[in-house]
């Protein structure tokens, strides 16, 4: 026992022998890492900052456009997908409905832009896509769409709407 214990002890003298160790001040200074870390930093708030000013010069008014979009016709649906080839269960669903009631109405894929994704959410105070909208107000989502479906009113409020 004492052999593989002196053996153990030769090989771990000789690899610390051939291991050259610097030391970690010669590596990095932690006063100057903590200075070239604050100057990147530094640096980083600049170029965002200039980033925001280049990209709020042609910022969009996604609120301003939203509200032109669900007044342009008397129905719109914001939706993931497009109405021929639906992204989820639920969109899918509410073409269905919309379909099965014949109705024509504007479809905007919120997946192929993420500020109208996110802006119809803050516009509406929904937080689920599909939303639907029936002359420029907000009716609701797949759910509600469903049950106004299932109850009859959602064809009573089409017709009254001539839609």
């Amino acid at each position: 026992m004492s052999l593989s214990r002196t053996g153990l002890r030769m090989v771990s003298r000789q690899l610390r022998a051939r291991t050259q160790y610097l030391p970690l001040s010669s590596i990095v200074s932690p006063i100057n890492d903590l200075f070239s870390r604050q100057s990147q930093n530094q640096n980083l708030m600049q170029i965002s900052n200039q980033m925001r000013q280049y990209s709020s010069e042609g910022a969009r008014d996604i609120q301003k456009e939203l509200g032109e979009l669900v007044v342009k016709n008397k129905v719109v649906v914001f939706m993931k997908g497009v109405p021929e080839a639906p992204r989820c269960g639920f969109s899918n669903a509410v073409v269905q409905i919309l379909r099965m009631h014949d109705v024509q109405y504007d479809a905007h894929n919120v997946l192929a832009d993420e500020e109208i994704r996110q802006g119809i959410k803050d516009f509406s105070n929904w937080p689920t896509i599909p939303q639907i909208f029936m002359e420029g107000e907000f009716i609701g989502g797949c759910d509600i769409l469903l049950q106004m479906h299932q109850s009859g009113e959602l064809g009573i409020i089409f017709k009254s709407f001539l839609i």
